[in-house]
């Protein structure tokens, strides 16, 4: 087999006496799909920090691309093709859209010139937002700052990508777009790790499902193995939903926490 994309070995991440991440080991290989549930708070966003390099380990090893990465910052990850979104896109509001992706082609991938311009014009395409180029970010809906969170992850170049709760606050038809989407991004040979509570949008692309709570993995595998086992439900799903895997789509009735707000969306976590 070979090597790894990504490898976590025993990472561990504390915040004083909180424990956000336990002796997580990961290996993602290239190309996979992933996805990553699991409720409020359970360090799904931090996970993403430890890979990302925006949080450093307490303890334990992160590699990447056949090195170890551990002590690198998350500029020079991104430069070796980490790519990942944020929660809530904080664009730059007074630069135009095309302007966002060419600071994320050349700060964050390190390209310069013709190719940071091609990387921007591709990433405009692949995302549909290629009628907004010339539009400041400020003035974008919802789904055009998600898109375009997604975008300049894209202009990065990445060959790993990180998803995080893109899908909260859209409508059922802007998700149905957004997989396709990430689906094309796969298809590109870039594996994607995706924390998401829009499970359908999950179980449309990812091959894999894993489920996180307390800073520990409590579930691996097929998404619908991992979904019908007790222990996931019961921390994710609760005991009240009915969820049934239907052509590859979660059909679900979430639990009240999870309805709650504009967007949908988990809040940040430490």
């Amino acid at each position: 087999m070979t090597s790894p994309l990504l490898q976590l070995d025993g990472v561990t991440k504390r915040f004083g006496r909180v424990v956000i991440a336990e002796n997580l080991s990961l290996a993602v290989q290239a190309g996979d799909t992933v996805g990553i549930v699991g409720p409020n708070g359970a360090g799904k966003t931090s996970l993403f920090g430890l890979i990302s390099g925006d949080l450093a380990p307490n303890a334990g090893e992160v590699g990447f691309a056949g090195r170890t990465v551990t002590k690198l910052d998350a500029a020079a990850r991104c430069r070796l093709g980490i790519g990942r979104t944020y929660q809530v896109p904080r664009p730059f509001a007074d630069m135009t859209v095309f302007e966002n992706l060419l600071v994320a082609a050349q700060q964050g991938g390190g390209l310069r010139r013709r190719a940071s311009y091609a990387a921007a014009a591709e990433a405009l395409e692949r995302t549909g937002i290629s009628s907004q180029a010339n539009v400041p970010a400020e003035r974008l809906g919802l789904l055009q700052r998600k898109r375009l969170e997604l975008a300049r992850a894209l202009a990065t170049q990445p060959t790993l990508l990180l998803l995080d709760e893109v899908a909260g606050g859209l409508t059922d038809p802007e998700v149905a777009q957004l997989v396709e989407i990430v689906r094309d991004v796969n298809a590109a040979g870039t594996a994607v790790i995706w924390i998401e509570h829009v499970v359908r949008a999950l179980t449309a692309v990812v091959s894999r499902l894993i489920c996180l709570t307390g800073g520990k993995f409590v579930g691996d595998g097929d998404p619908g193995t991992v979904l019908a086992d007790p222990a996931v439900r019961e921390v994710f799903l609760g005991t009240a939903v009915t969820a049934a895997l239907t052509g590859g789509t979660l059909e679900e009735a979430p639990p009240a926490a999870h309805r709650d707000g504009p967007a949908g969306g988990e809040r940040s976590e430490p």
